[in-house]
């Protein structure tokens, strides 16, 4: 939410209609998705209108579906340039020393973010998520701090990483709730689905050490549209399963915790998604990153910065569903002070109908704006002297 006053509103009316998330909520009772899961839910992505729920707020271990949270800090690093996928990243012997799914990477071997990656999203690497969590944040230790602060920023309640891998561990819980939600915020960096949608792939090609990756997410192969996200197991998780698909504009997210069996677990999440797509539809209306104003910047070395969605922007509707008006309203922080940073929230847009908000999104600065220096500041006060003068 917005943390500053706001004064700035702007109205824009769309022939557009919106299926309300609580008519989607009011349909849970009549269908059973995922019975023999401990707990799920199905969400479609863009407006996060909730379409399936079974005790998502359960607390329970979410195995390697953990590596959401890692790929999403590390997706976002990449945003924001302090890593680029070509950047090679050295393996500690302590990253290296990781058990259970690993891509068997050796002390001081050195491979791409873009090859670390895939090692993550396609073999659910612990070696190579450790690696990455020592270079963005230099410890282990200091990453898995960055991850309950996302937790915090996104305002998730149940979830607490004790590490970026998902071996068992001690308070290392999640939900499906707050699963669905990683993944709605991982996903807006389209760049993730080019790793998770792969069904098998090589690491060290062209050495004798080659290494064939397979996708533990098999839906990736044998369901259409499914292009992520990541499977989780181990004894006391059971099976586990954060599913994406998309379909005709519409892309859903569908989570599994606690699966008796891999072949139960796929086939639950195969049910729910069947039944997003023959149910509902998405009407897409904003990408991510699209221009919706501009807003002034308080000393800054420019005056005013573009302001831009922080995400895709779409309306829910279900499957016959007849159109009326949706009112766009992009509320603008008040009195926002240079130094900006590309991606800095500085407003609100507010999907509304009939006065009610049933859709909101920060909306987010398109660039980085420094403080003004000495002399751009005299030039705007000379300015402003000579034109009252």
């Amino acid at each position: 939410m917005i943390k500053q006053s706001l004064r700035r509103i702007v109205y824009i009316t769309l022939a557009i209609s919106l299926f309300l998330p609580t008519l989607a909520m009011a349909e849970e009772s009549q269908v059973n998705l995922a019975e023999s899961a401990k707990s799920a839910i199905l969400i479609e992505r863009d407006t996060g209108t909730i379409l399936y729920d079974k005790n998502s707020d359960e607390k329970l271990p979410p195995a390697s579906m953990t590596k959401i949270m890692t790929m999403t800090l590390i997706m976002e690093s990449i945003d924001n340039g302090s890593l680029t996928l070509d950047e090679k990243v050295r393996t500690s012997e302590y990253a290296a020393s990781m058990g259970g799914s690993q891509i068997f990477l050796e002390a001081g071997e050195e491979m791409t973010v873009e090859e670390m990656l895939k090692g993550i999203a396609i073999a659910s690497g612990n070696d190579a998520s450790v690696a990455m969590a020592e270079r963005i944040a230099g410890s282990e230790e200091a990453f898995v701090k960055m991850m309950n602060q996302k937790v915090k920023d996104l305002g998730l309640k149940n979830t607490n990483f004790v590490n970026p891998t998902g071996l068992p561990a001690e308070n290392h819980y999640s939900t499906a709730h707050d699963m669905a939600l990683m993944s709605k915020e991982l996903l807006k960096y389209e760049l993730i689905t080019k790793f998770t949608s792969l069904y098998e792939d090589y690491l060290r090609q062209d050495t004798d050490k080659k290494f064939w990756l397979v996708n533990t997410n098999k839906l990736v192969k044998f369901y259409p549209g499914v292009d992520g996200l990541k499977t989780g197991f181990t004894r006391e998780a059971m099976y586990c399963l954060t599913a994406t698909a998309k379909k005709d504009n519409m892309r859903v997210v569908a989570v599994v915790m606690g699966a008796p069996t891999p072949k139960e677990r796929n086939a639950q999440v195969s049910k729910m998604l069947d039944y997003a797509f023959s149910h509902y539809k998405t009407h897409p209306m904003l990408d991510r990153l699209a221009i919706v104003g501009k807003i002034k910047i308080s000393k800054g070395s420019k005056k005013f910065v573009d302001v831009v969605t922080s995400e895709s922007i779409s309306v829910l509707t279900k499957k016959g569903e007849t159109v009326d008006d949706v009112t766009q309203e992009v509320v603008l922080n008040d009195n926002v002070q240079a130094p900006v940073k590309k991606g800095d929230e500085v407003g609100m847009l507010r999907l509304k109908r009939s006065d009610k908000s049933i859709v909101e999104s920060p909306i987010v600065a398109a660039e980085d704006i420094e403080m003004a220096n000495w002399w751009q500041l005299f030039k705007r006060t000379f300015g402003a002297f000579t034109k009252t003068a």
